[in-house]
């Protein structure tokens, strides 16, 4: 072999390597734009047995619940209790009352006028939404019911579709995602916002944990 054919070999090896690279760079780019429409995954609303209120946001979530419940597509509002600190179970212990956030919840609900009767507060703690889903799946047995309409923040409800599919997997249970209507975020503009570029960073490799069959 010629010594000059080396340096060509090179050359070649390193503009295959760099339009490799730049070809890898195009196609993350373009996925990006896409990142923040393809995180929303919301279906259709049907009449539904209850309406379950992820945990995780101070208002926008259950509020949607709560005019959900007014319009009439389902006759009550389920709350994830979602994550008790341990602190809290030692402020019960001492007999002191401190408001878990689904009471607050619950006493909101209450001031809009729905119903006592129509607000249920899950009985577990939830850690995250895999947990949720499968707490609501024990309550879902329990009743006999066969479809719920699950509300959570817009970002949130591709993974809230893998967690719930999983959990209501073999059953005839339909579960219905929608996001918020209060939650004011731009899908299709997400890196304009600097409250949406957080919440589409942090929620993608949770949902590639998720593809994994991880909980998150």
């Amino acid at each position: 072999m010629s010594t000059a054919a080396v340096p060509s070999r090179r050359r070649a090896a390193a503009r295959i390597f760099i339009l490799a690279a730049s070809t890898l760079i195009v196609l993350i780019t373009c996925s990006a734009f896409f990142a923040g429409r393809f995180l929303v995954a919301e279906d259709d609303l049907g009449r539904s047995d209850a309406i379950f209120v992820l945990a995780g946001a101070r208002v926008e979530r259950w509020l949607e619940g709560a005019d959900l419940y007014r319009e009439g597509w389902a006759p009550r509002i389920v709350l994830s209790r979602g994550r008790v600190e341990r602190a809290e179970h030692h402020l019960q212990a001492m007999g002191i009352r401190f408001p878990t956030d689904a009471e607050l919840v619950r006493d909101a609900l209450l001031q809009l006028k729905v119903p006592s009767t129509a607000v249920m507060i899950l009985p577990d703690d939830q850690d995250n939404t895999a947990h949720e889903a499968q707490s609501l799946r024990k309550v879902v047995d329990q009743h006999g019911w066969t479809r719920v309409v699950v509300v959570t923040s817009k970002y949130h409800t591709r993974r809230t579709k893998f967690a719930f599919s999983r959990a209501f997997r073999g059953t005839p249970v339909r579960i219905i995602v929608r996001g918020s209507r209060y939650d004011r975020v731009n899908p299709a503009r997400w890196w304009r916002s600097r409250q949406d570029i957080r919440e589409v960073i942090s929620e993608l490799p949770k949902l590639l944990a998720y593809a994994f069959g991880l909980a998150a």
